[in-house]
C-alpha cells in the first residue's frame, strides 16, 4: 500500500455535487492498493499513521501524533498512487489492485485505524469520482510505502 498523509487543518469530500464527509484539523490520508498488498500492509499502515509525530506540543515542536491529540482522521482511496509513468506520457496503471482486491484491503484500512482511534475515520466512496478539497496546515505532506516499511 502507499499513502500521501496530509496534516489538514480542514478537509472534505464532495461526490455528485453533494458534500460525503468532512473532517476538521486532522489528517487527510489517500491510499492505494497495488495488488501484492496483504491485510498486514493495512494493519502496519494504520498503526504508522495514528502514530506519526506530525502535531505541534506545547513548544511548537512536531512531537505529537494523532493518537495523542484526537484530531480527526480522513480515509480516501486513490489507485492513481500506482501510476507507472515509465514509458511514455500516459500513466500505466497495472500494479494497482483490482476493486475485488482493493475493497477489501481498504475496509481493513479503516477497521484498523478506527480500532486504534476508538472512532472510524471519516472517508470517500472507493471507486467513485470525488471531489476532496483540504487546507494542507504547514504544509505536511508524507508519503509511505509499506514495501519500504520506513
Amino acid at each position: 500500500m502507499r499513502i500521501v498523509v496530509q496534516r489538514v487543518k480542514r478537509a472534505s469530500v464532495t461526490i455528485d455535487g453533494k458534500l460525503y464527509s468532512a473532517i476538521g484539523k486532522g489528517l487527510l490520508v489517500l491510499a492505494g492498493i497495488e495488488d501484492a498488498d496483504t491485510n498486514d500492509d493495512a494493519t502496519w499502515l494504520a498503526n504508522k499513521i495514528v502514530n506519526l509525530r506530525l502535531f505541534d506540543d506545547s513548544a511548537g515542536i512536531m512531537n505529537l501524533s494523532a493518537a495523542d491529540t484526537g484530531v480527526e482522521i480522513m480515509i480516501v482511496s486513490q489507485f492513481t498512487l500506482h501510476a507507472s509513468t515509465r514509458k511514455g506520457n500516459r500513466p500505466s496503471y497495472v500494479r494497482a489492485a483490482r476493486p475485488e482486491k482493493a475493497i477489501p484491503l481498504y475496509e481493513e484500512f479503516i477497521a484498523c485505524t478506527a480500532g486504534l482511534i476508538g472512532k472510524t475515520p471519516a472517508t470517500g466512496i472507493f471507486g467513485a469520482m470525488m471531489d476532496v478539497e483540504l487546507v494542507n496546515d504547514g504544509p505536511v505532506t508524507i508519503i509511505i510505502d509499506s514495501r519500504n516499511r520506513e
